[in-house]
């Protein structure tokens, strides 16, 4: 029988503090979040929704919200960055990657459905379906979060299956949902966490 070599004891210190080290990175709480990225974003969603009600094609409203879309997902992928060096985080370990990895499913999701409504030329399905949607997706991504970001994607998702049966208040359901609640939780964000 082959004797048994002792393991060198600096081996085992580094091999249980790297268990502890991730460990503790797995039970953290994702807190970089942009509250100053949120907060604009938030702005961005209601000057949208009143300029697109405005509009007088579906194609028109639809190029309106997608703009705001684009400059919000800047914003908010910006600010985040920002934060995030500022603060030191990473956004390749937990807890960052396992917000990023919960959020994007239900994001993919809805621009499959968005293309789906499109094509069959059902824009009054849009706001609910994205409400839902991206409600969902904060929802998921909130496990690894401050409290508070649950919470918004529960209110984001309620508001998104009301919107879903009451399709022509879609403009004012975006508003109270991508403005109003992003606004509103992005302030907890800067007063909590560090803007």
């Amino acid at each position: 029988m082959p004797a048994l070599r002792p393991q060198r004891l600096d081996d085992h210190v580094r091999a249980d503090l790297r268990f502890v080290r991730d460990t503790m990175a797995r039970s953290t709480e994702f807190s970089a979040l942009p509250g100053w990225g949120g907060l604009a974003m938030g702005i961005l969603a209601i000057a949208g929704a009143a300029i697109a009600h405005a509009q007088a094609t579906p194609n028109e409203w639809l190029a309106v919200w997608t703009a705001v879309a684009v400059l919000g997902f800047a914003v908010g992928v910006g600010t985040l960055v920002h934060k995030t060096n500022r603060h030191g985080v990473s956004l390749a370990r937990q807890p960052a990657r396992g917000f990023a990895l919960s959020l994007l499913p239900p994001l993919l999701v809805g621009a499959l459905l968005s293309f789906a409504w499109i094509q069959a030329g059902a824009y009054g399905a849009l706001p609910g379906t994205w409400l839902l949607l991206y409600g969902t997706a904060v929802l998921s991504a909130g496990a690894y979060s401050v409290r508070i970001v649950p919470l918004l994607g529960g209110a984001l998702a309620g508001l998104g299956a009301v919107v879903l049966f009451l399709p022509r208040y879609g403009d004012l359901g975006m508003a109270l949902g991508f403005g109003g609640l992003q606004i509103a939780t992005s302030v907890l964000v800067i007063r909590r966490h560090g803007g």
